[in-house]
């Protein structure tokens, strides 16, 4: 009876175990969640689809990144270990520390003109009927590469007023309101009677006595900058109360005549103005006739010195030297200011055509003038789009190279120059010091990531 029971017992724990495992199996293929699924599946499809991305990005930026960081902390052959050695040199370099000074000038002068130059185009395009068209004149620089860019303003900037345009338009202003010097290459002839340096001016040797004559000779000057109404020089005869002469080319066609006398074929220099001086004091002037020849009267009797003031033989005005020591910033800021102007002036449009035109109603229907409502409603309302276009220009500005290294001549390179190109230069133009060169580009990374960082949380904070 036990056994039976016995037997029943392990019949029904058989039963059981086998019920159990079949609802176990039923368990286990009960089929899974279909959104869970389809999220694994949509994960799995981005993964793919970001993968080339993020390999990209990891060779061209991540690890250049991490290489530069561990480069910076070995010297220029990167044979020996020297840990912050390179960062310590940046501070004491002249060259670097000029770079810094000239980025700080970048960041601080372009940002803020190029936003002052945005919002005031933009605004002004609002009330101009061919806005349209203003705006694609203005934005087309951004098309132009900063290789174009710069080698147009190189031309632009050139210091002879025959290549320059800048140049070629000063000297036209200059020249309108100041004559220029009618003999600028002209010079004595050694031994005729004449003394002076360079450029004037120029007296005679000895004293000359009323009644008296003189002959001036002169040579350097090229035939076709003889003034066109210049005659064949002759001396005028003698005056009883004053002293006479004669300017002129000492220079005959062909080579032929004898130096410090007037043969023919010579012409006379009209225009050169003539003193007499006596006792450091001009007693008279008068101005050559065409033949050359003066008279300076009115002279009380005695000697006099006969001079001709530099006036007549200073250089012509050449321009100004754009691309010297002391302006070679400024220039490149200027070329910068006009390939980025029309992208200020853009988004800048963009910020206020989204402003309430309601809010500009209600001001000017109380009374409020055009200044007013910019300064109080318009700015304060575009702050959002003006901050983002300010960073967004800092973080360009600090990464600036192109223009910099185009246009700066050689000799004004270093004085021209910003961390990007000197960080370029130290490392692969000459200076084959590639660990100062990655310090420097780690330096000029912190500089960037802030800006960068803030930019970022102003989109997140817009678009939130």
């Amino acid at each position: 009876m036990a056994d039976t029971l016995t037997a029943d017992s392990g019949t029904a724990d058989s039963g059981t175990a086998k019920s159990s495992s079949t609802a176990g199996t039923r368990t286990a293929r009960r089929p899974a969640d279909p959104r869970r699924l389809a999220r694994r599946r949509k994960r799995r499809l981005a993964i793919l689809f970001v993968l080339p991305a993020l390999l990209l990005l990891g060779a061209l930026v991540v690890y250049p990144v991490v290489f530069s960081v561990g480069r910076s902390l070995f010297d220029a052959d990167g044979d020996r270990f020297v840990g912050v050695g390179n960062y310590a040199a940046i501070v004491h370099d002249p060259a670097t520390l000029k770079a810094i000074r000239n980025s700080t000038i970048w960041v601080v002068v372009a940002p803020l003109l190029l936003t002052g130059l945005g919002l005031m185009l933009a605004v002004l395009t609002e009330k101009v009927r061919w806005a349209t068209a203003f705006k694609l004149v203005l934005f087309l620089p951004m098309a132009v590469s900063f290789l174009a860019a710069g080698i147009v303003f190189r031309l632009a900037y050139e210091q002879d007023p025959d290549r320059g345009v800048l140049n070629a338009v000063a000297v036209g202003v200059h020249d309108t309101f100041d004559d220029a010097a009618a003999y600028p290459t002209a010079r004595i002839r050694e031994g005729q009677g004449l003394t002076g340096r360079a450029g004037g001016p120029y007296s005679t040797e000895k004293g000359v006595r009323t009644g008296g004559s003189v002959s001036l000779g002169f040579v350097g000057v090229a035939p076709d900058a003889v003034p066109a109404g210049a005659k064949a020089a002759a001396a005028p005869a003698p005056a009883a109360d004053g002293i006479a002469g004669v300017v002129y080319l000492d220079f005959a066609p062909g080579g032929a005549g004898t130096p410090g006398r007037v043969d023919p074929g010579e012409k006379g220099l009209p225009g050169m103005t003539v003193e007499a001086v006596r006792d450091g004091r001009v007693a008279a002037t008068t101005t050559a006739a065409d033949d050359g020849s003066f008279r300076l009267t009115g002279l009380a009797d005695g000697e006099y010195s006969v001079r001709l003031p530099a006036a007549n033989f200073a250089a012509p005005y050449q321009g100004v030297n754009w691309l010297g020591p002391a302006l070679v910033t400024p220039a490149i800021i200027g070329a910068y200011l006009w390939v980025w102007t029309g992208f200020a002036m853009v988004l800048i449009g963009a910020g206020l055509a989204a402003i309430p035109r309601d809010a500009l109603e209600a001001a000017r229907m109380d009374g409020a003038g055009e200044g007013q409502i910019f300064r109080r409603i318009t700015v304060p309302l575009l702050a959002p789009v003006l901050t983002v276009v300010f960073v967004t220009l800092v973080i360009n500005v600090m990464k600036v190279f192109d223009l910099v290294y185009i246009i700066a001549p050689g000799p004004v390179q270093e004085e021209a120059n910003v961390l990007a190109t000197r960080m370029w230069l130290v490392s692969f133009g000459g200076g084959n010091d590639q660990g100062l060169g990655s310090a420097l580009s780690v330096v000029l990374l912190l500089l960037v990531v802030p800006a960068m960082v803030f930019n970022i949380r102003r989109f997140r904070r817009s678009g939130a």
